[in-house]
């Protein structure tokens, strides 16, 4: 879909910086307000479709050739792919909270958790149930009531234990091969989830491990005392366990979710948290839930078709050359790009979507492989969404604490974002991270690997 024209122009970037000046300037002008949640009021899907409006008024065509340049866009094989992704993964989370997967799983952690490491232990839980159900607001919202009153009670560090959940939900947004981002990252640059999972997990693992022992080290409580009992179903767990499993053997991304929700909607039915007819009202349920990003994705890529064509991405890759030296530089500026997209979108999956089509031009030319890139994506993606002040992340978290800790506090307290900016870092310049890379590598006259 976006491969590399003769044709370059700079003008044709303007559709599209204009969905993203539209975007962060709604945010901003509502933040100064007092609103809460200021850069999420505004939907995505109609900040595109004002670039899109844009790009109709400013490139040359009839209306109608136009049209079919959108909708061609829209209609890309990988677009259609990752929305359809989307909706399988918002079936699977929907019914399996629905059945009391969230709470199973939550509970099952603090039990087995002593009081005395409860911080660590909330990041721990955070990063499973964000891996399990591909949400790092999710997560946050399924946990955040529980972390602050175990701080409370246990004498724990309201600051760190705010930070160790978004740290631990961040970790499992990165790796989950439900979450929208890895969707976004893995379709966007052609690539298999389970490869992109056995890439990062090399750099955000280290990060991860650190993380957990710093916060036994510092996150001790002042008094220890007993948390209280939590009961739970094992077997309202086996879902995402189910799914986490196949996905790592290489099973079918849409059987693996297809199973996950008849595996979930069979367990409902047996406890009858479910019926025939309730299963499938949660079931499109979930769909709804990813109404708007299946929406912002098609959109978007239509609108980036448009742009690719009239020359824009290929005037972005000829400014970029000349500041890139080679592969190294090249994944250090695929770091940079995505970082600096997300810290003025405040969504790591639009930042992706946005991102995609130009990494992808820079991976091609200097071959940079496109599993590494996904990775890269995902990884930096999450590094700065789980660190802006006003990203959902931080200000759900926050808002738990009902004022007493301020999105300001909780940043430098952010030790698994740090760490995995670092980790990340460090593997562009001392490729420690990329085994499977060398072991199978990719073709890119025909962007397929090499077996």
């Amino acid at each position: 879909m976006y491969e590399s024209k003769s044709k370059s122009s700079g003008k044709a970037l303007i559709p599209f910086l204009i969905f993203v000046v539209v975007y962060l300037a709604s945010g901003i002008i509502l933040q100064a307000k007092g609103v809460e949640m200021a850069f999420y009021q505004l939907p995505g899907p109609v900040a595109v479709l004002v670039g899109i409006i844009i790009a109709f008024i400013m490139f040359k065509g009839s209306v109608d050739e136009k049209f079919g340049t959108l909708v061609q866009g829209c209609g890309d094989e990988n677009i259609i792919i990752m929305c359809i992704i989307y909706l399988l993964a918002g079936a699977f989370s929907s019914v399996s909270e629905a059945i009391g997967g969230v709470d199973a799983t939550v509970n099952l952690g603090l039990t087995l958790i002593p009081a005395k490491y409860a911080t660590a232990g909330i990041f721990i839980i955070a990063g499973f149930i964000s891996i399990s159900t591909g949400t790092s607001v999710g997560t946050i919202v399924a946990i955040g009531p529980i972390a602050v009153g175990l701080a409370e009670k246990a004498g724990l560090n309201l600051s760190l234990v705010i930070a160790a959940l978004i740290g631990g939900a961040m970790f499992g947004d990165n790796l989950s091969i439900i979450s929208d981002t890895t969707i976004a990252a893995t379709r966007t640059q052609g690539v298999e989830m389970r490869d992109k999972f056995r890439l990062n997990i090399r750099i955000a693992l280290p990060a991860a491990i650190i993380t957990i022992i710093l916060l036994l080290i510092f996150g001790q409580p002042t008094t220890v005392s007993e948390v209280g009992d939590y009961s739970f179903n094992i077997i309202k767990v086996l879902p995402y366990l189910f799914v986490l499993v196949a996905a790592l053997a290489g099973v079918n991304v849409f059987i693996v979710l297809t199973g996950g929700i008849i595996f979930s909607g069979i367990i409902g039915i047996a406890y009858r948290e479910l019926g025939i007819l309730t299963f499938a009202q949660e079931v499109f349920s979930g769909f709804e839930g990813m109404f708007d990003i299946f929406l912002l994705s098609m959109l978007t890529g239509g609108l980036a078709f448009m742009v690719t064509k009239e020359g824009g991405l290929q005037w972005i890759l000829e400014k970029i050359q000349g500041r890139i030296k080679g592969k190294k530089t090249a994944e250090v500026g695929i770091a940079a790009l995505i970082s600096l997209i997300d810290a003025a979108t405040a969504n790591n999956t639009v930042a992706i979507i946005i991102s995609g089509p130009i990494v992808k031009e820079i991976s091609k030319t200097y071959k940079v492989d496109p599993r590494r890139t996904a990775s890269l994506l995902d990884a930096f993606s999450c590094v700065m969404q789980g660190m802006i002040p006003y990203g959902a992340q931080l200000l759900i978290a926050a808002s738990f604490t009902k004022g007493l800790v301020s999105p300001i506090e909780i940043i430098p307290l952010l030790w698994y974002q740090q760490l995995l900016a670092l980790a990340a870092i460090i593997s562009i310049f001392i490729p420690y991270a990329d085994g499977i890379i060398k072991r199978e590598p990719w073709d890119f006259t025909d962007d397929n690997r090499v077996v």
